[in-house]
């Protein structure tokens, strides 16, 4: 990310109340709101018979979660000053697991069990138990001789003081960026060594998740995270693979479905009556979204809208589709052709940080609607440049006079200083993730855990996340996820108040969850619809104006 030397405006302000404040997250409770979770049923009665207002939809015979009855989900949220990680137990209420103990056992030694002295006979065995346990059978143990240097011996001496002779995979990654935090390298490297064996990028989501960080920890320890994270953006597939990947991740979980669904229905109802219509997409990727979003304006009683469409590139769009944006104009102009919508596309090949009042290009009369799909999170803020390009870039949408604004984000805290708490909370919330995609897939998909479709689709659009997160800082650090209080702020600050979603923009979400897993819940928090795994919240959609 490119960031300018400006000066300091109201970002200090912003900085204050965003970092040096506390800012709990409140539970967010579906009791008495207009959307609660539902268990399994299609329609209320009154509704049965209604065509609902749905962008894009999939249907099946698969069971999924309304919004209308069934008893009300509490989703419990962090209440960290920085409404981020876990509790003092190091296990966030959103954890995925269901028991509340720790796996790794506190074994205690006394103290004459040194380095270089005489072994207990109940410390021995312990160290037989590690050594099988780390090392496998045919160790040096196994036939009961000790016969490993003393090195070894103190090593495992350290891992039974530490705690960890039965590993639990988060909970180690846990310690191990507490050890880091606390600047203890000798502790932090003698886990990741005993960690290594217990994961794989073909095993349990905890199991696949945890070789993608512990690669990312490693890097961190070595201060080289940014050449680590820079190198995987040189060795990325070719466009051709990389589309693949990232069509595999669209088709097994519904976090984009979701993102581009809600957010075209409620462009459309702000819309409904606009003879001209501009949309800002500022992370346009392939334009898929707007392939829906004209089919459905070409049912629009009385004809369509003129529509206009400005798509805002960054390089990992450009590069997955081998191409400027030319392509998708021509693919956009080609779908409103063939359904005699009037269309117009507009190139601002930057990323959001480099745009400016000269690249959005603004008609009179138009009706402008901008959307912002999981991509704010990745402009710079006052943490990392004085410029405070996430700010500015709100301020700049804000000077648009929009009718609608759509807010698509992560529903997480990964934006803090402290690394620990950093680590926890995208710990936790990239381990549901990576849960999710492992249940049941739609339309009858079959890709076992070592498909190679599967690993490498995690790897370059999921995991390469994640190890932004743990291995890099500053300005190479770019995934810096906000909850949703935040980002009500910061628009707030802006001037944009947050506008009621429609019983239309949750019955479009409902439809397009009916072919995934039961696990995934819709819910409403503050005026948005979000997005849940099970008891975690995953993604938000707002709309302001």
């Amino acid at each position: 990310m490119q960031t300018s030397q400006n000066s300091r405006s109201s970002g200090a302000a912003i900085h204050n109340r965003l970092y040096n404040q506390p800012d709990p997250i409140e539970p967010f409770c579906l009791t008495n709101s207009r959307f609660q979770i539902l268990n399994n049923n299609a329609y209320p009665d009154h509704m049965r018979h209604q065509e609902p207002s749905v962008v894009s939809s999939q249907t099946s015979n698969d069971q999924f979660f309304t919004l209308e009855s069934s008893p009300a989900v509490e989703y419990p949220m962090y209440n960290s000053p920085l409404g981020g990680s876990s509790s003092s137990n190091s296990r966030s209420p959103f954890s995925p697991q269901a028991s509340s103990q720790s796996c790794l056992s506190n074994v205690q030694n006394s103290s004459d069990n040194t380095y270089g002295s005489p072994i207990s006979s109940g410390v021995e065995q312990a160290l037989r138990e590690m050594e099988m346990e780390l090392l496998g059978p045919g160790s040096d143990f196994e036939d009961g001789s000790i016969t490993s240097s003393f090195d070894d011996k103190n090593k495992y001496h350290k891992m039974l003081q530490l705690g960890i002779s039965n590993l639990d995979v988060k909970q180690t990654l846990i310690k191990i960026a507490h050890f880091m935090d606390e600047g203890a390298t000798e502790e932090a490297n003698l886990l990741m060594e005993a960690l290594q064996s217990k994961v794989s990028v073909a095993g349990e989501p905890i199991e696949r998740l945890g070789a993608y960080i512990l690669e990312g920890l490693k890097a961190r320890q070595l201060s080289s995270g940014s050449v680590i994270y820079k190198k995987l953006r040189c060795y990325e597939p070719n466009p051709k693979e990389l589309m693949s990947y990232m069509s595999v991740l669209y088709d097994i979980c519904p976090y984009y479905k979701f993102a581009y669904t809600s957010a075209n229905v409620v462009i459309l109802e702000a819309m409904q009556y606009e003879s001209q219509v501009h949309v800002f997409d500022f992370l346009i990727a392939q334009g898929s979204q707007w392939v829906m979003l004209i089919e459905e304006l070409a049912k629009r009683p009385g004809g369509p809208p003129r529509l206009r469409v400005t798509g805002v590139d960054d390089y990992d769009s450009s590069y997955a589709r081998g191409g400027g944006l030319h392509l998708v104009g021509q693919r956009l102009a080609k779908v409103a052709e063939l359904h005699g919508v009037p269309f117009e596309f507009h190139e601002a090949a930057r990323s959001g940080s480099e745009v400016n009042w000269g690249n959005l290009m603004v008609y009179p009369g138009e009706a402008i609607a901008v959307n912002f799909p999981y991509m704010l999170h990745h402009m710079p803020d006052e943490s990392v440049s004085t410029t405070n390009h996430r700010d500015r870039l709100i301020r700049l949408v804000k000077q648009l006079s929009p009718k609608v604004v759509t807010l698509l984000e992560q529903e997480s805290n990964t934006n803090t200083s402290s690394f620990s708490k950093r680590f926890e909370e995208a710990l936790d919330y990239y381990t549901a993730m990576f849960e999710s995609i492992d249940t049941k897939l739609p339309r009858n998909i079959v890709m076992p855990r070592d498909d190679r479709r599967r690993i490498s689709a995690e790897e370059n659009c999921v995991a390469r996340d994640m190890v932004n997160i743990v291995a890099c800082e500053d300005t190479d650090r770019v995934e810096r996820h906000e909850p949703l209080a935040k980002w009500k702020f910061r628009l707030e600050q802006a001037g944009f108040t947050m506008q009621p979603l429609s019983y239309s923009v949750a019955t479009a979400a409902r439809e397009v969850l009916r072919e995934f897993s039961e696990c995934y819940r819709l819910g409403e928090k503050d005026g948005a619809l979000v997005l849940g795994w099970k008891t975690r919240p995953m993604a938000t959609c707002s709309a302001w104006r």
